[in-house]
C-alpha cells in the first residue's frame, strides 16, 4: 500500500521590501489588505483541518520585521492583528517555516561575504519571533540557488534546500520520476544537502489557478511509473496574483483548491498526502547524488536561467557591480577598525554602512528591470557615507596618536 501513498508538501513564499507595506497602506490601502489578508488566511484555513492540513511558509525578514513592528501593527489593528497571526504562525501542527535570507537577495549574484550576513541576520529575527532555532529546511529567495552555497547552509544547520526541477543534474542513474519526485543529496566543498524539487508545472498551476479533481488527476499521472513513495513539491508565491489574493473564498487557492484537498484527504477519498517535508525525509531519506545547475524559478517573463530578470540590462548589471564595489568597501572599513581598536561610533556606522547595503540588494530591486533600480542606488548611497564617516574617524583617530607620540 505504500507505493500507492503519494505524498505533497505545499511551499510558499511571502516577501515585502522594506517599506512597502506601509507605502501600500497609505497610497494603495485595498492592495496593502489584500497582501495581509493572503497570509491571515493561512492559519485561518488550517486551523479546520489540524488532522491533514500542512504549509511550509518562507517569510522574508523584511516582512516579519514590519509585522512584528508595533507602530505598524497598531495602524493595521481592526484589518489584521498581526500580534496574533505571528503566535498562529508558530503551530508546528500546521506550518513549518523555511530559512530564507534577511533582505531577499538573489544569492548567487551577491557577494559571498554579504550571503553569510543576509542568512544569519534571518535566523536572529526568526528566532525572536518564533522561539527557536531548529528551521530544517532552507528556501532561496527567488529559487535562486548555486551549489557554493551548500556549505553555508549548513553552518547554519540546514537540513535540506528547496531547488526548482530544471537544475537537477544526476550523477547516478535516475527515472524522469526520480529527479522529480525523490530528494536527492548535493555536496560542494566537502559537505552535503538534502535537494528537495519543485515541480515547475505543477507549481505553475498552483500560482495561476486550477481545480483540485485536475491537480489530482495530473499528479497520478505524472507519479504513475513510480516505485517509490513519491515526494510532489509545489511551490509559489502565496500573496501575489488573484488567485492568491481575491477575497472570495469560492475564488481563491485556499476556498476553490485546497479545503477540497483537505476534505477529500481527510475522508481518505483521494491518494494524495499532505505532508511535511522533514516527515517525508525521516521516513524515506534521500537517493542518489546530484549536481544543481545555477539558476532561479521561472517568472512572468524569463525562464530563470541566467538571471536575466534581475541583470539583464546595462542599469541592472551596473548596480550590482556598484554592490561588490560597496561590499568591499564596508569589510575593508570593518577590518581598519577591528585593527586599530576602535569602537563606539565607529562600530554603529559600520553596522548602518551594512544594513544599507543589505538592503540594496533585495531581489525587487532588480526584479522590475530597472524601474526599482533608483532604490538600490539610494541605499548604496547612504552605505557610502557611512563607510565615509568611519575613515574619516580612524583618520583623525591615526593623526590623534601619532601626535601623542611627538
Amino acid at each position: 500500500m505504500e507505493n500507492h501513498r503519494t505524498f505533497h508538501a505545499l511551499v510558499l513564499n511571502f516577501h515585502q521590501p522594506a517599506g512597502n507595506l506601509e507605502h501600500l497602506l497609505e497610497h494603495e490601502p485595498w492592495e496593502a489588505r489584500q497582501i495581509l489578508y493572503s497570509l491571515d488566511r493561512v492559519p485561518q484555513t488550517l486551523w479546520k483541518y489540524e488532522d491533514v492540513g500542512k504549509a511550509h511558509l518562507s517569510l522574508s525578514g523584511t516582512l516579519l520585521e514590519t509585522i512584528s513592528n508595533p507602530d505598524f501593527q497598531r495602524k493595521i489593528y481592526g484589518i489584521v492583528d498581526c500580534g496574533s497571526l505571528l503566535w498562529h504562525l508558530q503551530n508546528r501542527r500546521i506550518i513549518e517555516i523555511l530559512g530564507t535570507a534577511y533582505y531577499h537577495p538573489v544569492l548567487p549574484l551577491i557577494p559571498k561575504a554579504d550571503r553569510l550576513e543576509q542568512i544569519g541576520r534571518w535566523r536572529g529575527i526568526a528566532a525572536h519571533l518564533f522561539w527557536r532555532n531548529d528551521f530544517q529546511g532552507f528556501w532561496p529567495p527567488e529559487m535562486g540557488f548555486s551549489m557554493e552555497i551548500i556549505p553555508i547552509l549548513k553552518r547554519f544547520g540546514y537540513r535540506y534546500v528547496v531547488v526548482d526541477s530544471e537544475y537537477i543534474k544526476p550523477l547516478t542513474p535516475m527515472s524522469w520520476q526520480e529527479i522529480r519526485y525523490r530528494p536527492h543529496v548535493a555536496e560542494y566543498g566537502g559537505e552535503e544537502i538534502i535537494v528537495v524539487v519543485r515541480d515547475r508545472e505543477l507549481s505553475n498551476a498552483q500560482e495561476s489557478g486550477m481545480t483540485f479533481t485536475w491537480f489530482d488527476k495530473e499528479v497520478r499521472c505524472r507519479t504513475m511509473g513510480c516505485n517509490f513513495p513519491p515526494l510532489v513539491v509545489t511551490c509559489t508565491d502565496g500573496d501575489n496574483g488573484g488567485w492568491f489574493r481575491n477575497t472570495s473564498s469560492e475564488a481563491n487557492f485556499w476556498g476553490a483548491f485546497y479545503q477540497e484537498f483537505m476534505n477529500r484527504a481527510s475522508r481518505g477519498h483521494t491518494a494524495l498526502l499532505p505532508v511535511f517535508i522533514h516527515e517525508y525525509l525521516d521516513r524515506y531519506g534521500a537517493h542518489g547524488k546530484i549536481n544543481v545547475d545555477t539558476g532561479a524559478w521561472n517568472t512572468g517573463w524569463h525562464h530563470g536561467r541566467g538571471f536575466v530578470q534581475w541583470q539583464g540590462s546595462r542599469a541592472q548589471k551596473a548596480a550590482a557591480e556598484r554592490v561588490f564595489e560597496t561590499s568591499r568597501a564596508v569589510y575593508e572599513a570593518i577590518e581598519m577598525v577591528g585593527r586599530q581598536g576602535v569602537g563606539g561610533y565607529a562600530q554603529q556606522s559600520i553596522e548602518n554602512a551594512m544594513w544599507h547595503l543589505l538592503r540594496a540588494e533585495t531581489s525587487c530591486n532588480f526584479y522590475w528591470g530597472e524601474a526599482w533600480v533608483g532604490r538600490c542606488h539610494t541605499d548604496l548611497d547612504q552605505s557610502w557615507r557611512y563607510i565615509e564617516e568611519v575613515r574619516a574617524l580612524l583618520d583623525r583617530t591615526r593623526e590623534q596618536g601619532e601626535n601623542g607620540l611627538r
